[in-house]
C-alpha cells in the first residue's frame, strides 16, 4: 500500500505532481453518495479507477494525457489511493501538527530573548467600593487591579457580578458556551486568601476572564462553536489556560466563536454585537468580543487566523491585541491553519492587552513555532523616539462605482450584476464615510507631534496566496470531509467551511509551496517597509489585514470613535463579510503595526494614542433583558 509520498512519486512519472490531476482523480475516484442521514459513514470499498476517469480527471485539471499512457496509469493510481487511505486509518487528531513550522523573521533578522523586569502604568488610587458594583463593569483591568490588590474589592464579589451579567445578556448577544462557574468560584476564593495572606501574584490575580471556546479546559467541553462538537471532552488545559491560572486569572466562560473558528455563527445561534444587537459581532472571536464590550467579563482571550481578532474589535469597540506568530504557544488551543493561527488578548485598553500578554507569551516546549524572543512590556516607554508611518492610499476616499456594466456582459450575469450595483453603492459611501475617522487618526498623530512618512505596501496577490488557509484548515479537519460529518456543521453555504474544505481538496501540493515561496517575498517586503519605520499606521479593514497575517507581523486595534447620526444606514442583511456596517452610534477602530517581535514598541505607541483619544472609555448603553 503507497503512502502519500509513493503518490506524489507517481504522478510525478507522468509530469503531473504540480497539477490539480492528483486530487481531481481522487475525488473522481472516491465521490460516492452518502448513506442514510442518520449514517454518515462512507463505505469501506470504493469504486476501481477507469480509464474513463483519467481522461475526465485530467479534463479538470487542465492536463493532457495521450490515451496510450492511460492503460499503464491505472494500476499504479490504484496502489496510490490505497496509500491515501493508510494514512487516514492513523486517526490525526486536531492537535497533530505538521513536520513544517513556519518562521515569520526574514533573512538575517534575530529576536532580543533578554527579559527585563515590566514596567506597568502606575496603579490609579480608588476610593471606597461602588455601592452597586456593577458600576465597575466597564472598569478596565488595571482599575479593577487597584481595588482587587487593596481588598477594597474582593475577587469573588467581582466574580459574581460579572458571572450575573454573563447570564443577564446572554439571552439577547448570544455570547456565553459554557460557564465554568465552579471552577470560577473556587480560584476567586484562593485568590482572596493569598491577597489577604499577602501573596499577590500580579494585575491579573482575581481578575475575571472568558476564554474563546477553542481552548482546552480539563473538566468542560471545548466545543470549537462547531455542530458535532457539542459535547467534546478535551483532558487538558491549553498552555495559555495554565498560565492565567499561574497569574491568579478566574476563567468564568467559555465563550462563541463561529463554527471551527469562521465568521459569528455557532451551534446555538449568531453572537450579537452589543452595540446594535440586530447585527452579528463578526468574528470569530465572536463571544470574546462582545462579552468584553458588554461589561461581562474583565477581558478575554481570542484567536486570529485572518482578521478573527481585528473584525470582532472593531464591530464591538473594544481593544485586540494579535501578537506577532510565535509569540504565545497554541498548545490545546484548536489547529485551523498552522502556519497561521495566532492567539491574543481582547480587552477595553491597551494597558490592559500588554498585561495579559505578559503572562501569556513565550516558548511552552510544545507549540515549536514559538521563539524565545522577550516581550518586556514597560509602560513609561518613551514612544516620541518611534518612527511611524502610514499607507498612503489606504487612507485615500474609495474609488467611485461603476454605473457601466463590463463589455460584453448579458443576460442573467447582467442581471446578477444590475442587483448587486446597489450593494457596491452602499458598501462605497459607508467606506467613505468611515474614512474620516482614518484621515482623522492621522491629523491627530500630527498634532502629537508625531512625523508620519508615507509608504506601501509590497504589491503581491495577497488573497490568492492565502488561499494556503483553506488548504490547511482542509487538512486539519480532513476527517470532516471524509466521514460526511462536514454536514453537521451548522452553516452550508458556498463560503462556509463543509464548501470550502471539499474544494480545497483540488489545490495542488506544488501551489501550497508556491503560495508559501511568495510569502517569503511578503517578508521581505515588509521587513523593507519596517527598515524605515517602527510603527504603520493602517485603517482596520483594508488589504493589510491579509499581507499582515501572512508575514506574522503583530497588530494592535483600538477603537477610535462613534459614527454621527449623518453615518449611512446600516445595511439590511448582514453577512459578516464588512465592519462598517453598523450605522450610527456604532464604533469604528483603528489599526497600528509594528515589527516582528517588537509587540511592546507597537503597544506603547497603540497606548499613547489611546490615552490622547479617550475612544476607549466608550461602552454600549445595554437594554435590561425583557421582563426586568
Amino acid at each position: 500500500m503507497l503512502n502519500r509520498r509513493d503518490f506524489l512519486a507517481i504522478c510525478s512519472q507522468f509530469g503531473l505532481a504540480g497539477t490539480l490531476f492528483p486530487g481531481v482523480l481522487y475525488a473522481q475516484a472516491t465521490e460516492v453518495a452518502r448513506t442514510a442521514a442518520n449514517n454518515l459513514a462512507i463505505p469501506a470499498h470504493f469504486p476501481a479507477i477507469t480509464a474513463a476517469m483519467i481522461q475526465q480527471a485530467a479534463d479538470i485539471a487542465g492536463v493532457v494525457i495521450p490515451p496510450s499512457d492511460v492503460p499503464m496509469m491505472l494500476d499504479m493510481l490504484t496502489q496510490m489511493r490505497h496509500g491515501y487511505r493508510a494514512v487516514r486509518a492513523l486517526d490525526m487528531p486536531n492537535s497533530v501538527a505538521p513536520a513544517y513550522i513556519f518562521d515569520p523573521l526574514p533573512k538575517g533578522a534575530s529576536v532580543d530573548s533578554t527579559r527585563k523586569p515590566v514596567v506597568y502604568a502606575k496603579a490609579p488610587i480608588v476610593g471606597r467600593a461602588p455601592a452597586n458594583l456593577e458600576d465597575l463593569a466597564f472598569s478596565t483591568v488595571g482599575e479593577l487591579a487597584a481595588y482587587i490588590r487593596t481588598q477594597k474589592v474582593s475577587s469573588l464579589a467581582l466574580t459574581e457580578m460579572y458571572i450575573a451579567r454573563l447570564k443577564r445578556y446572554n439571552p439577547e448577544l448570544h455570547f456565553l458556551i459554557t460557564l465554568t462557574e465552579e471552577r470560577a468560584l473556587a480560584q476567586a476564593r484562593a485568590a482572596d486568601a493569598e491577597i489577604a495572606a499577602g501573596k499577590y501574584r500580579g494585575p491579573l490575580h482575581g481578575m475575571p476572564w472568558g476564554a474563546k471556546d477553542l481552548l482546552a479546559v480539563k473538566g468542560y467541553p471545548t466545543t470549537w462553536g462547531a455542530g458535532g462538537f457539542e459535547h467534546q471532552m478535551i483532558d487538558e488545559d491549553a498552555t495559555v489556560v495554565k498560565r492565567l491560572d499561574a497569574a491568579g486569572a478566574v476563567l468564568i466562560a467559555k465563550l462563541t466563536l463561529g463554527a471551527l473558528a469562521s465568521g459569528d455563527k455557532w451551534f446555538g445561534g449568531r453572537t450579537r454585537n452589543p452595540w446594535n444587537p440586530k447585527q452579528g459581532s463578526s468574528g470569530s472571536s465572536a463571544g470574546p468580543a462582545s462579552a468584553t464590550a458588554a461589561g461581562c467579563v474583565a477581558f478575554s482571550i481570542g484567536s486570529e487566523t485572518l482578521g478573527s481578532i481585528s473584525s470582532p474589535s472593531t464591530r464591538c469597540g473594544v481593544t485586540g491585541l494579535r501578537p506577532t506568530f510565535g509569540f504565545v504557544p497554541r498548545t490545546g488551543a484548536m489547529a485551523l491553519a498552522w502556519t497561521m493561527d495566532k492567539l491574543g488578548p481582547i480587552c477595553r485598553s491597551v494597558d490592559d492587552c500588554a498585561m495579559v500578554l505578559e503572562s501569556i507569551y513565550g516558548p511552552d516546549g510544545q507549540d515549536l513555532s514559538v521563539r524565545d524572543a522577550a516581550f518586556n512590556w514597560d509602560a513609561d516607554f518613551d514612544w516620541r523616539s518611534l518612527r511611524v508611518g502610514y499607507i498612503e492610499s489606504a487612507f485615500l476616499p474609495p474609488k467611485p462605482v461603476s454605473e457601466v456594466p463590463p463589455p460584453g456582459m448579458t443576460g442573467e450575469a447582467l442581471t446578477k450584476w444590475q442587483s448587486q450595483l446597489a450593494h457596491r453603492r452602499a458598501s462605497r459611501d459607508r467606506t467613505a464615510y468611515d474614512r474620516r475617522f482614518d484621515r482623522a487618526t492621522l491629523d491627530k498623530l500630527r498634532s502629537m507631534g508625531v512625523q508620519l512618512k508615507p509608504l506601501e505596501l509590497p504589491k503581491l496577490p495577497y488573497d490568492d496566496m492565502a488561499n494556503l488557509l483553506n488548504a490547511e484548515a482542509a487538512a486539519a479537519f480532513d476527517h470532516l470531509t471524509m466521514s460526511g460529518r462536514d454536514r453537521l456543521l451548522t452553516e452550508q453555504g458556498p463560503e462556509d467551511w463543509p464548501n470550502l474544505f471539499r474544494v480545497a481538496r483540488f489545490y495542488p501540493a506544488v501551489e501550497y509551496i508556491q503560495a508559501n515561496r511568495a510569502r517569503s517575498l511578503a517578508i521581505a517586503g515588509m521587513a523593507k517597509l519596517f527598515a524605515q519605520v517602527d510603527v504603520i499606521v493602517v485603517p482596520s479593514s483594508t488589504e493589510q489585514l491579509t499581507v499582515t497575517n501572512l508575514t506574522g507581523h503583530p497588530a494592535v486595534i483600538v477603537p477610535n470613535g462613534l459614527r454621527g447620526s449623518d453615518a449611512p444606514p446600516p445595511a439590511k442583511t448582514d453577512t459578516g463579510d464588512e465592519d462598517n456596517i453598523g450605522g450610527p452610534g456604532t464604533p469604528v477602530s483603528i489599526t497600528f503595526l509594528g515589527n516582528l517581535y517588537q509587540d511592546a514598541k507597537l503597544c506603547a505607541f497603540a497606548r499613547a494614542y489611546q490615552r490622547a483619544t479617550d475612544f476607549y472609555k466608550m461602552h454600549p448603553v445595554l437594554q435590561p433583558p425583557a421582563g426586568r
